[in-house]
């Protein structure tokens, strides 16, 4: 998998400087941009295609932080796309309740248990965000021996922000049927 942080000469960072970032983005969008390479060699008017394709594909997952920390996780053999990763237990024993109230709303609509149940899943979301932002925002900063504690805490804050926003999407489908 490609370095996206090395393509654009960035440090490996979960909070990256979005403006330069941008910046970098456009600089190479016009280095390789097809059009000002008409009439070099086919030979290097295809790397400049795979170049600006591999701009644009970096740019897009860096510049949002879901895609950032799910590509970030796997380039550290974190998380693997199409495995189904395994949440703490402590985590699902939080959340159980809240399984078998979807589960009630499921079958009987009601909009008191809804709102409930959404202020819940987004105390518990708000929860998450405030306890690992400390951490994103510090992570280049860490010493490389600290780093690899920080991505399993920050694994484990992914994969329960993935399961909460599933609980959410219920819910909005939940919402809309009735």
């Amino acid at each position: 998998m490609t370095d996206y942080f090395a393509f654009y000469g960035l440090p490996e960072s979960f909070r990256p400087d979005e403006a330069a970032l941008k910046r970098l983005y456009y600089a190479k969008s016009r280095e390789t941009h097809p059009d000002f390479h008409a009439t070099s060699s086919p030979d290097n008017q295809a790397e400049m295609l795979r170049q600006a394709t591999l701009n644009t594909d970096a740019y897009r997952t860096l510049a949002h932080p879901d895609q950032r920390m799910a590509y970030l996780l796997r380039q550290h053999g974190l998380l693997e796309e199409g495995k189904h990763e395994a949440l703490p237990p402590d985590f699902l024993m939080d959340v159980m309740d809240l399984n078998e109230q979807l589960m009630e709303l499921e079958t009987t609509p009601d909009p008191t248990l809804h709102a409930a149940v959404a202020a819940e899943v987004t105390n518990l979301a708000d929860t998450l965000e405030a306890g690992i932002e400390p951490l994103l925002a510090g992570y280049a900063t860490l010493p490389a021996d600290h780093r690899p504690a920080a991505l399993q805490q920050i694994r484990t804050y992914y994969l329960k922000k993935r399961y909460l926003l599933r609980i959410q999407q219920q819910l909005a489908t939940f919402a809309a049927r009735s």
